[in-house]
């Protein structure tokens, strides 16, 4: 039995939630983009909507790992490094995104939720990766810590994008992007 074994249900509950969300994300999308304005946002669903599901499916992503069967902790901590470190590279791809976008104006919550949170999520993947041979029981943890924030860090930009395109964007007469 290796030390990933404990972490099953764990990783079947936050697989699930996130594959769940994933499949409601795309639902949601398909309803409002008959909202008026929808189509000319191209650049701000970069950076607002996309990350969401890049989040969501890393959440998969590390609980498909984990629950696999693996021989060793070793090759499983190789793949939380490169995951970690290609969402690093994606978090400043989406910072670059939302300061370039011009559909709406970024606020303190949307820079904590969309680059400050993601970005040490990852961090803690990288460092849960790296100390996973010697420290394995922290290491789990971090690497539960990283997929549970990812999960939530979903949820929240997941309501937000619906909350704004609903009660904001679709409510304002004015606008007609």
């Amino acid at each position: 039995m290796t030390p990933l074994t404990e972490w099953q249900v764990y990783y079947s509950i936050v697989g699930s939630a996130a594959g769940a969300l994933i499949g409601l994300q795309f639902v949601v999308m398909a309803l409002i983009s008959s909202l008026p304005g929808i189509r000319n946002m191209a650049t701000g669903g970069q950076a607002f909507v996309t990350p969401t599901i890049v989040h969501f499916a890393s959440a998969l992503f590390l609980a498909c790992l984990v629950t696999a069967h693996w021989r060793s902790i070793t090759h499983v901590a190789i793949l939380w490094a490169v995951a970690g470190i290609f969402g690093v590279l994606y978090t400043l791809i989406v910072i670059l995104r939302m300061r370039r976008q011009a559909a709406y104006k970024p606020e303190l919550e949307d820079w904590l939720f969309r680059a400050i949170l993601p970005a040490a999520a990852y961090r803690t993947l990288i460092t849960a990766a790296c100390f996973a041979c010697s420290f394995t029981r922290p290491s789990l943890f971090g690497v539960a810590a990283a997929s549970s924030l990812l999960l939530f860090i979903g949820i929240h930009n997941a309501w937000d994008n619906v909350a704004y395109h609903v009660f904001v964007k679709h409510l304002d007469p004015h606008d007609q992007n």
